[in-house]
């Protein structure tokens, strides 16, 4: 019970590895705010997790839909003591010349702006509280990128450096910020990310993994629970690779 007391907002909370954040962290004891663009998704997981989890249909692009978020989360929980910055998109893997100015607007929205959008939201509360935890999901594409998805790892890459600014500028108010760095995984934005899912491509992408598997949303969800847990009070800046060793 690491997290006993807390509670807790994920983006993107009602599938891929937000699902797997949301449910870990219940299991933990904070009370969990499944916060989605699928209202739907949310609140049919919300049902079948209990009382401590509290769905939310929000877009994270829309400054609007965060601050009702917020207003929400105030009235559920309080005070807000972890924020999950899980929510993103990409497009697929496409010459960087030739990704639309949709494509690319949307990418920047959701990855970047979003962040900004939360934590003008959440982290007035949390430096007034003197305490806070703060989580990115950023990529190993944003270390080391992959051809192809060129503003997609850009955005990643913001995220990862986001997340050290944040960290810097908050730490003197006890507000800790740090990111986790997946590899590929067993979510719904995989068959986006390879363009199609067939065998060979799969073979393709597991070869450039260290340990030779997909990462799952089980993995991410205790690398987070670490991160946002009391056991990582002396950490803050850091992109953890949760990778398989891609990025070695």
């Amino acid at each position: 019970m690491r997290l006993e007391g807390k509670s807790a907002i994920v983006t993107g909370g009602a599938s891929g590895f937000g699902a797997g954040i949301a449910q870990k962290f219940l299991s933990e004891g904070a009370r969990v705010m499944i916060a989605d663009i699928n209202g739907d998704a949310a609140r049919d997981m919300a049902a079948a997790l209990g009382a401590n989890a509290i769905p939310q249909q929000v877009d994270v692009s829309d400054a609007a839909s965060v601050q009702s978020m917020a207003n929400v989360a105030a009235e559920v929980f309080g005070h807000l003591d972890i924020l999950v910055n899980n929510a993103g998109v990409t497009h697929v893997p496409t010459p960087l010349e030739d990704v639309s100015e949709d494509d690319f607007d949307r990418v920047f929205a959701v990855n970047m702006k979003s962040v900004y959008l939360t934590a003008r939201a959440f982290i007035p509360q949390m430096k007034a509280q003197g305490s806070g935890a703060v989580l990115n999901v950023a990529s190993t594409a944003g270390l080391s990128p992959r051809p192809n998805l060129n503003w997609y790892n850009a955005s990643k890459g913001w995220m990862i450096t986001a997340t050290k600014t944040m960290a810097v500028e908050l730490a003197p108010s006890g507000v800790r910020v740090n990111a986790i760095c997946p590899v590929a995984g067993e979510t719904p934005l995989l068959k986006s990310f390879m363009g199609e899912d067939t065998p060979e491509i799969r073979a393709k992408f597991l070869s450039t993994i260290p340990l030779g598997r997909f990462s799952t949303p089980e993995d991410m969800a205790n690398a987070a629970c670490f991160l946002c847990s009391d056991e990582a009070s002396m950490i803050t800046g850091t992109a953890l690779e949760v990778d398989g060793g891609r990025c070695i």
